[in-house]
C-alpha cells in the first residue's frame, strides 16, 4: 500500500467514526425523547426537598428536578417538557404508560420493579412530626392503638411508616398540602416525611415537634422507564458528571427551604451496588453526613 493512501484512509476512518457517533446520538434521542422533547416527571408540593418541585407565579416550575431536567435536555439538544403529578406514587404508576421519559424520585424495592434507577443523589432521614400539644415524645409513644399517622399516598415513606408502626394507623393522602392542613388543625397525630422537610414545617405550625429518632433512610435517584438501556446509561453518566461540574451544586443553591445541603449528604458515586431482578445497577456511593453508607429501608 502506498503511503500516499494513508491520509485518504485516515479521513475515511474519521468519517465512519463521526457517522457512527451521530447515529448513536440519534438512537439515544429516539429512546429517551421519542416525542422530540424530554418529558420530565415532577412532583408538585410546597414541601421542597430533593424530589418536590413548586409552581412559580409565572406559571412555570422550580426545584432541583426542574433544573436537572432542563440541563439534561440541553445536553441532549432537545426541548424540555415538565409533566406534573401530585405525588411520587402517581409518577410510579405512569411509568409503564409512556407518559414521561425521566424523573427524579425516592427509590425503594417496589419501584425498582416498575422503573430503572440510576445514580442516587440524596440520602435523607425519615421521621415523624407530631401535632401541637401532643404528649408524644418518641416512637414508643407514637406507636400505640388509636394514634393517627398520615403520609403521602403510595410513597416510599408511607410504605416505610407502615412497616415501622405496628399499632398506630397510617393513612395515605394524595398531597402534602392536604396533610399539612390536617396537622395544623389537629386532625391527625403525626405526619411521616423527611426530617429536613418536617423541620421546615415545624416553623410554619407553632407547637409541633419533630421526633429525634429515624425510622428509615430515604434515597432519591434519577430514573427512567424499564427496558430503556441507553436512557439509563445516559442519565447515570449525566448525574455523575453533574456532581463534578457544578450542575448539582447550582440546583441545590436555588433550593427552597427544607432541602438538605448536598455537602452534608454527598451524592452517589459511580460505584455500582446491588442489582434488582431487572438487572439495573444502583450506585452505592451515597453517604450520610456521618460519612457512612446509609442502610436502605423500604
Amino acid at each position: 500500500m502506498s503511503y500516499r493512501s494513508l491520509p485518504w484512509l485516515a479521513g475515511l476512518a474519521l468519517g465512519v467514526t463521526v457517522m457512527t457517533m451521530s447515529a448513536s446520538a440519534e438512537d439515544l434521542k429516539g429512546e429517551i425523547a421519542p416525542t422530540g422533547k424530554l418529558r420530565v416527571a415532577i412532583g408538585i408540593s410546597a414541601a421542597g426537598g430533593a424530589f418536590w418541585s413548586n409552581r412559580t407565579d409565572a406559571g412555570g416550575y422550580s426545584g432541583v428536578p426542574v433544573d436537572l431536567g432542563k440541563d439534561m435536555a440541553a445536553q441532549l439538544g432537545v426541548p424540555v417538557e415538565y409533566v406534573a403529578y401530585p405525588n411520587s406514587g402517581q409518577i410510579m404508576d405512569a411509568a409503564s404508560k409512556g407518559a414521561w421519559d425521566v424523573t427524579f424520585l425516592p427509590q425503594d424495592p417496589e419501584r425498582e420493579t416498575k422503573m430503572s434507577f440510576g445514580s442516587i443523589y440524596e440520602v435523607a432521614d425519615a421521621t415523624y412530626i407530631v401535632k401541637a400539644g401532643s404528649p408524644i415524645k418518641d416512637f414508643a409513644m407514637l406507636d400505640r392503638d388509636g394514634v393517627k399517622v398520615a403520609a403521602v399516598n403510595n410513597t416510599t415513606t408511607m410504605r416505610g411508616a407502615k412497616a415501622h408502626l405496628k399499632h398506630a394507623k397510617v393513612t395515605g393522602y394524595q398531597t402534602y398540602d392536604e396533610i399539612f392542613n390536617h396537622l395544623k388543625n389537629g386532625e391527625i397525630d403525626a405526619f411521616a416525611l423527611s426530617r429536613d422537610q418536617l423541620n421546615a414545617m415545624s416553623k410554619k405550625i407553632p407547637g409541633t415537634k419533630v421526633l429525634d429518632e429515624t425510622f428509615k433512610k430515604t434515597v432519591t435517584a434519577v430514573a427512567v422507564p424499564l427496558d430503556h438501556p441507553q436512557s439509563l446509561a445516559f442519565v447515570t453518566k449525566f448525574m455523575k458528571d453533574a456532581i463534578g461540574n457544578g450542575t448539582m451544586r447550582r440546583a441545590y443553591d436555588k433550593r427552597p427551604q427544607g432541602l438538605a445541603d448536598p455537602d452534608a449528604v454527598t451524592p452517589a458515586s459511580s460505584r455500582p451496588a446491588r442489582r434488582n431482578h431487572r438487572s439495573q445497577a444502583r450506585p452505592g456511593g451515597a453517604r450520610t453526613s456521618s460519612g457512612r453508607p446509609p442502610p436502605i429501608a423500604g
